[in-house]
């Protein structure tokens, strides 16, 4: 099963959902904010995207983190920040049966991914 990462109220999350349920797509939320994010599941991510496409710093909580906490000097300190901070983390991060891993809203990435009609006849 598909399992797309986020936060309930963001408009970017909204497009996605919106999109997945009128392809439908079968998939499963998780709000990172309420039931938090695990640093072996970010390391998976970093692993595959790499950390730097996983932080936004155009969002409101970067711009609100301390200089200190902006600081990032590599993998694990963008995984530490990720986990304290999950508003910080670009979203949505979609994560699929077979493994591929995306992040942000994008129709035409959706499509190629998951078909037109979400696979789904």
């Amino acid at each position: 099963m598909t399992t797309i990462y986020g936060i309930k109220n963001c408009d970017t999350m909204k497009k996605a959902l919106t999109w997945l349920d009128e392809h439908r797509v079968d998939y499963t939320f998780h709000d990172y904010r309420k039931a938090g994010i695990t640093p072996e599941t970010l390391a998976r991510w970093c692993d595959k995207l790499g950390w730097e496409a996983l932080v936004n710093t155009r969002g409101t909580t970067w711009r609100k983190l301390s200089p200190e906490q902006q600081a990032i000097s590599g993998r694990a300190d963008a995984i530490a920040l990720m986990e304290a901070n999950t508003s910080v983390i670009r979203r949505p991060v979609i994560e699929t049966e077979s493994g591929e891993i995306i992040t942000g809203f994008d129709p035409l990435r959706f499509e190629l991914l998951f078909g037109a009609t979400g696979g789904q006849p």
